[in-house]
């Protein structure tokens, strides 16, 4: 019995053991032509970004899906915490990832609001050194990794040659280490275009392959950029699909003009079989965006929109499997607005035609789009009010907005399947055309904190000794309702200290952002604490006239917290709140102990 039962624990040891040995990755040229190789064996990546790693509880579904499609390979930008469950769901599913170490961009750029000194920021070139090491020493032996993909687009977004050298130095010591400590896998950096080649080639020698984001034909062209610089190492196509807003010139009324569905798909299509598959010194492309969204990027670039598959979806299967869509997406034959300037809440007539090859019923609506003012503003995509029907014809109502905006048709299916249409035209609004701050106008009530995940505002206005301060924006012990609360720690018993809620995150009043909450009478929210009598004062705005971008209204109460959950409210009645950035403010001090306080559920009603 002894001897059996011994024979089963080993057995069952080498198992586990052969099933988690991760694969080898390497490089090798034959007959002129770069591969990627898995443990020897040839490997041409089939890939997309992946834009679901919020949404764990379907990962499996997920994957499942991405199988179906074609798809080897996914795409991260950085770790978090479910990067575990996603790498595990990934492997479960014969899915290999290129998981993202994210670094931070020297100014404001398409991506996001940050603005890091790479010359002066000692301790936070340090932080990221450090969390790449922490990244590979956590993840380096999870059979799903095939590269390291470290920063995305930072020369690009990075001002001075002075700065990127900087960042420069920075990186090639983080690959360097990371080659120090992981044999088996490759290094990635990405840029835009081709704006990394001459630092990367002069000055982060550890770089296995270059990654190389481009859309549309500029993909055809990247091969000979690295010829033309003498550059003997593969690339990787890190985000591709088709033309970009960025790369676009043609405008009608100032709206650059879209791409419509069939470009979409013909360009995944022929330029994966053209411009990518053939090149000698390809290893293979990322497309983007496997996700779902309701911003402006969605409709443009990626495979769903509202959870509903676009013609990017079905493009990206046969360009990896050479198989027809099931079912096809509608067809957006013709969609024309008048051509004149109207004033605002008029109607007008839409001139509207589509096809559905297999004669699916069709349900029909719009939405439109502004593309001025803060980043949020531009991203927003609002619902039409429209009537009519496909038989007798449409009408929508223009909103109360000044200038031009971009307005949508959306035709969705039986199959889940949406064709969106885009086009633009001029609405005239006094009051709108004085309106000073264009940041988005949000729906009430509107939640500035609830669960932590994917709020409006950003916990990263922090104040006063806040070195001695922790703040845990998904706390899930102490939660009045949902899945999490806001936790602010202050370890000391003497100072004070505050926290801010802002848009965007990171600024003090130098970058438009915020929103529009007029209309809101009251915010509210609920608090407690960790003892009893501790005080606070808490509120919203904390951006003052002084700034360029400052919060239009300002007002705070002063609270004597308990120990058990209770409902706070600030009246909001006459206040300007045409342009709040600093969404919740909370400031107090240390007395005798350290402390714990607790806040869930704000929001503006």
């Amino acid at each position: 019995m002894n001897k059996n039962l011994t024979k089963i624990i080993f057995s069952i040891l080498i198992s586990i053991g052969i099933n988690m040995l991760y694969a080898q990755t390497t490089i090798a040229k034959n007959n002129g032509n770069w591969e990627l190789l898995v443990d020897s064996n040839p490997y041409e990546i089939k890939g997309v970004t992946f834009g679901f790693n919020k949404d764990i509880d379907n990962y499996d579904t997920s994957f499942k899906d991405l199988k179906f499609l074609g798809v080897n390979t996914i795409r991260t930008w950085a770790t978090g915490e479910n990067t575990p469950k996603l790498l595990d769901a990934a492997h479960a599913n014969s899915i290999k990832v290129m998981l993202g170490i994210w670094m931070r961009h020297g100014r404001p750029g398409m991506e996001d609001d940050d603005s890091f000194n790479y010359i002066e920021n000692t301790k936070g070139k340090e932080d990221m050194f450090q969390n790449a090491i922490h990244v590979v020493d956590t993840y380096k032996n999870h059979p799903a990794v095939l590269i390291w993909g470290i920063g995305n687009e930072v020369y690009l977004n990075t001002a001075t040659d002075e700065e990127k050298l900087a960042y420069s130095t920075l990186l090639e010591r983080i690959c360097s280490a990371i080659k120090q400590k992981d044999t088996e896998h490759l290094i990635t950096s990405v840029e835009a275009w081709t704006f990394g080649l001459d630092w990367w080639q002069k000055h982060v020698p550890s770089l296995d392959i270059y990654g190389l984001n481009s859309y549309g034909p500029s993909a055809n062209l990247l091969e000979e950029e690295l010829k033309k610089k003498g550059i003997n190492k593969p690339y990787i196509l890190t985000e591709f699909g088709v033309t970009g807003e960025w790369d676009i010139k043609q405008k009608i009324n100032d709206v650059i003009v879209e791409p419509n569905d069939t470009e979409k798909y013909d360009t995944i299509l022929n330029g994966y079989n053209n411009w990518i598959k053939n090149k000698s010194k390809n290893l293979g492309v990322f497309v983007f965006h496997y996700a779902s969204g309701n911003e402006f990027m969605a409709p443009w670039l990626f495979t769903h929109y509202e959870n509903m598959t676009r013609p990017q979806y079905w493009a990206i299967r046969e360009a990896f499997t050479g198989n027809k869509p099931l079912n096809t997406v509608p067809k957006v034959i013709n969609f024309t607005l008048p051509n004149s300037k109207f004033q605002s809440e008029t109607w007008i007539p839409v001139v509207l035609e589509t096809k559905d090859l297999e004669n699916d019923s069709l349900e029909v609506n719009f939405g439109y789009n502004q593309r001025t003012g803060s980043r949020k503003r531009r991203d927003q995509i609002n619902p039409l009010h429209y009537r009519g029907d496909l038989v007798n014809g449409f009408e929508i109502q223009l909103p109360k907005e000044n200038g031009a905006i971009k307005v949508y048709v959306y035709v969705k299916d039986s199959y889940k399947n949406i064709g969106i249409g885009s086009t633009s035209i001029v609405v005239l609004d006094e009051n709108a055309k004085n309106q000073k701050y264009l940041v988005p106008k949000v729906s009430l009530p509107f939640y500035v904190y609830k669960d932590g995940d994917n709020d409006p505002y950003t916990a990263s206005a922090y104040m006063g000794n806040y070195k001695v301060m922790t703040v845990d924006t998904q706390h899930k012990t102490e939660v009045h309702s949902g899945k999490a609360a806001l936790k602010i720690e202050y370890k000391q018993e003497y100072d004070w200290y505050g926290l801010g809620l802002v848009n965007p995150a990171n600024d003090w009043g130098d970058i438009l952002g915020g929103y529009n909450i007029t209309g809101a009478k009251k915010l509210t929210f609920w608090a407690k604490a960790n003892k009893k009598d501790v005080v606070a004062t808490i509120g919203f705005g904390l951006i003052g006239k002084n700034k360029t971008f400052p919060d239009t209204a300002k007002k705070a109460i002063e609270v004597k917290l308990t120990t058990k959950w209770k409902q706070y409210s600030i009246n909001t009645k006459r206040l300007d709140l045409s342009c709040i950035r600093s969404g919740f403010t909370l400031f107090s001090r240390g007395f005798k102990s350290d402390q714990i306080i607790y806040i869930d559920d704000v929001v503006f009603e």
